[in-house]
């Protein structure tokens, strides 16, 4: 018989990944990330998260860009989102 304990710690690994990012998101904010995501391009100086490589944090665009699967531009988010998108980049690096 096993025993598992109910409070788990989670790793590195657990704390940040794409799917503990986008379910910060409000239903209302995936909408406008799939719509950046499917759109023309990310214009200049925004600020996005790339899902892919949540190890890189924060990035700016310095031209604008064509849409990238997988971008979460701050743009698209409310700002308590953000921030709790930032904490969780924050205490993934600990």
């Amino acid at each position: 018989m096993s025993v598992s304990s109910s409070t788990h710690t989670p790793n590195r690994a657990e704390l940040l990944s794409k799917e503990s990012i986008l379910e910060l998101l409000s239903d209302a904010e995936v909408g406008r990330v799939s719509k950046a995501e499917a759109g023309p391009a990310l214009a200049a100086d925004v600020e996005y998260i790339d899902l892919g490589h949540l190890d890189r944090g924060v990035q700016r665009t310095h031209a604008a860009l064509a849409a990238m699967p997988g971008v979460v531009p701050k743009d698209a988010l409310e700002e308590a989102t953000w921030k709790k998108i930032l904490a969780k980049l924050a205490a993934s690096r600990r």
